[in-house]
C-alpha cells in the first residue's frame, strides 16, 4: 500500500508539472508591419497585384502583422532591388515583388545590379506571363512584316525592364525596328502614352492585366499583338504565331528560352539575404497559402487578374537552372541585352 501511495503522489506530481508549460512564444510578426517594395510605380499591374495580396496575405502570416505596400521605381526596377538586398532589413519585415527580368539581370552582365540573385530568398510568383509588344490600333502595326517594314517606338521604364529586354529581342532575333523611349515611371504611364500618341506601342508581360486596367481596350480590340513569346499560341489571340515559330536555328530558339525564364517567374515575390530560415518558411508557407485562398481567389477574379503561383522552392531551382545554363546561350543572350 505504501508503495502505490508514493507512485500515486509521484504521479500527481509529474502531472502537475506537466499542466505548466513554458509561456508560449509570440509570433515574430505579432504587432509588427510587413512592408512589400514594388520596383514600379503604384498604378498599374503591379499596384493591383501587390495590394490584393496585401489584403489576403496578413490571414496567413503568424502574428497576423499590419502589411503596407511601398513603391520604389527607378532603373527598370534595380533600385528596389538593390534596396532589398544591400538596405532593407534582413529580418523578415520587409519584402518585395519585383520585374521579372531582375532575377537574371547579373546574368546579363549588368553592372548596376548591385545584388547576387541567388542569395535573395525567393519566396515565390504569383503568374506566369507571354511576352509580347502590343500596339495602338492607330499605329498601323499589326503583323511581324509591319515591325519589320518600319521604325515604331515602344515606351519603357528604364533599362534591363521588359519592356526594353522584349524590344531587344525582337529586334535581334526577328529584325523588327522597335525604338525604345525611356524615362516612364509605370507601365499605367505608358499606356497613357499610346492613346496620346506619343509613342505606338508597348512591350513586356502586360496581356495579363490589359483585361483588369483596360477592360474597353478589349472592344475592337484597341491594340494588335503581331507576335507572342511563347511555346504555343493563346486562345485569346489564336491568328498571333509565336516567336518560336518564327525562329528555327537552334541556337537562336536556346537564346529565347533564356528569355523565356522570367515569364514562368511573373511577379517574383523575395526576401533580403540572410533572412532567418525559420522566417522564410513562414513567409513561404503564407504565400502559397494566399494563392489557394477562397477570399483571395475571388477577390482576383473580381479585379480581372489571374493568378498562376510558383512556389518559392521551385522558383529558387528554375533560376539555378538559368544561372547554369552554357556560357555561349548566356553570351548571346547578353549580347542582345546590351545593345541597349
Amino acid at each position: 500500500m505504501r508503495h502505490r501511495l508514493i507512485a500515486g503522489s509521484l504521479g500527481l506530481a509529474l502531472a502537475v508539472g506537466a499542466g505548466t508549460p513554458a509561456p508560449a512564444q509570440e509570433p515574430f510578426y505579432k504587432g509588427k508591419t510587413l512592408r512589400i517594395v514594388i520596383s514600379v510605380g503604384v498604378a498599374g499591374g503591379f499596384g493591383e497585384y501587390a495590394r490584393t495580396l496585401a489584403e489576403h496575405l496578413v490571414r496567413h502570416v503568424p502574428g497576423e502583422p499590419n502589411i503596407i505596400v511601398q513603391s520604389m521605381p527607378g532603373a527598370g526596377g534595380l533600385v528596389a532591388t538593390n534596396h532589398l538586398y544591400n538596405q532593407a532589413p534582413q529580418d523578415g519585415t520587409t519584402i518585395g515583388i519585383i520585374n521579372a527580368t531582375l532575377p537574371l539581370t547579373p546574368l546579363m552582365g549588368n553592372k548596376n545590379a548591385r545584388y547576387e540573385a541567388m542569395k535573395f530568398n525567393w519566396l515565390g510568383s504569383m503568374d506566369h506571363a507571354d511576352g509580347v509588344c502590343t500596339f495602338w490600333h492607330s499605329a498601323g502595326i499589326r503583323t511581324l512584316a509591319d515591325m519589320r517594314a518600319r521604325e515604331s517606338t515602344v515606351g519603357s521604364i528604364g533599362a534591363g525592364s521588359p519592356m526594353e529586354i522584349y524590344a531587344l529581342l525582337f529586334n535581334k532575333l526577328l529584325g523588327t525596328r522597335l525604338r525604345v523611349v525611356g524615362g516612364y515611371k509605370a507601365g499605367s504611364d505608358i499606356d497613357l502614352a499610346m492613346q496620346r500618341g506619343e509613342i505606338e506601342g508597348r512591350c513586356g508581360t502586360h496581356l495579363n492585366t490589359i483585361r483588369a486596367l483596360h477592360p474597353d481596350w478589349l472592344v475592337g480590340p484597341k491594340f494588335t499583338v503581331p507576335v507572342i513569346v511563347a511555346s504555343k499560341r493563346r486562345p485569346d489571340f489564336p491568328d498571333s504565331p509565336t516567336i518560336m515559330e518564327l525562329v528555327k536555328d537552334d541556337s537562336a530558339r536556346r537564346q529565347i528560352r533564356l528569355f523565356m525564364v522570367p515569364q514562368e517567374l511573373n511577379r517574383p515575390l523575395l526576401a533580403p539575404p540572410n533572412v532567418p530560415a525559420e522566417r522564410v518558411r513562414e513567409l513561404r508557407t503564407a504565400f502559397m497559402a494566399t494563392m489557394t485562398d477562397p477570399k483571395f481567389l475571388a477577390d482576383i477574379k473580381k479585379r480581372n487578374l489571374q493568378v498562376n503561383p510558383t512556389s518559392g522552392e521551385r522558383v529558387t531551382q528554375v533560376l539555378a537552372e538559368a544561372y547554369a545554363m552554357p556560357a555561349d546561350v548566356v553570351a548571346a543572350v547578353r549580347e542582345i541585352v546590351g545593345q541597349r
